[in-house]
């Protein structure tokens, strides 16, 4: 398994650890990663093919049992051949201009990502930055909503988990989430 990368930033919420890094997920050996997926759950491009061809093809095989997910919405699958044991499947609204309830729907795969967590006692989580992609949402805003939500989700329930990892494909999306911390006073 390759090292952990360093974290940007690290900080605390509610007994916590919180670390904004620059990474590729698939190589996270943590209890669970979260994948940007579809509403289909079968695979696509960027975060969601990524994780797909790292698992091997019994994530989809899986994922078929699943009968898809709704937007805003979030499914567990085992990890396969991955290094984290468990996929956290999260999907995400297409931003429609802002007017259609896309921050409430991110805010809702970030909720219900950690209530899966939770409920299966999963201690460490990465989420990559959920519907930045080809789904157009803007990338400030939706880690603003990323690292709000978690905070609030944490802080209801400290010491639920011990470690969540944003994980961000490039540096100008870690410096989006590091933004978002600093500017709800967390670094």
């Amino acid at each position: 398994m390759p090292d952990a990368p360093t974290p940007l930033v690290t900080t605390e919420v509610a007994a916590t650890r919180l670390d904004v890094v620059v990474a590729d997920i698939t190589t996270l050996g943590l209890d669970a990663i979260v994948n940007a997926a579809n509403t289909s759950l079968r695979g696509g491009g960027g975060v969601d093919g990524a994780i797909h061809r790292a698992a091997g093809p019994e994530l989809l095989a899986e994922c078929r049992l699943l009968g898809g997910c709704e937007t805003g919405s979030a499914k567990l699958t085992r990890g396969y051949q991955l290094p984290a044991r468990h996929v956290i499947h999260a999907v995400g609204p297409v931003w429609r201009g802002g007017h259609a309830g896309e921050e409430d729907q991110l805010a809702s795969c970030y909720r219900t990502a950690i209530a899966i967590a939770r409920r299966h006692q999963l201690k460490s989580l990465a989420f990559p930055a959920i519907s930045t992609g080809i789904y157009g949402f803007p990338a400030d805003l939706a880690a603003r909503v990323a690292v709000a939500t978690t905070v609030s989700e944490l802080s209801a329930a400290p010491g639920a988990m011990s470690l969540v990892v944003f994980c961000c494909f490039s540096p100008q999306s870690a410096d989006q989430h590091v933004t978002a911390l600093t500017e709800l006073g967390l670094v």
